[in-house]
């Protein structure tokens, strides 16, 4: 089974300069937990719930000032379209994360 036939498509981005605020209520309206951070169009990081409360909640910090850039992932793993869903799962396990980027 390739890729293409289980991704989720229309992906929606934030920009590193968006609130931690904005980018948690786009969350919300789209029910998903991550948000690919883009710089124009180019993948810069990734943004999930967790970073949101590990970076920023825990750290009293405010999610209303905070930027994305401060509390995203930017080493984004990531996979093809045309690969095969055991590697994709393989680099998953391997790098312990939840969510591959296509």
């Amino acid at each position: 089974m390739r890729i293409n036939e289980v991704m989720t498509r229309g992906a929606v981005c934030t920009r590193p300069d968006a609130t931690l605020y904005d980018a948690a209520k786009r969350m919300k309206e789209l029910d998903v937990g991550s948000l690919p951070v883009c710089d124009s169009d180019r993948l810069v990081g990734i943004l999930t719930d967790r970073d949101i409360t590990l970076r920023s909640v825990s750290e009293g910090r405010d999610p209303r000032t905070q930027q994305v850039r401060e509390a995203m992932s930017p080493e984004v793993f990531y996979c093809f379209e045309d690969q095969d869903v055991k590697e994709a799962v393989e680099v998953m396990r391997q790098r312990q994360v939840r969510r591959l980027p296509v």
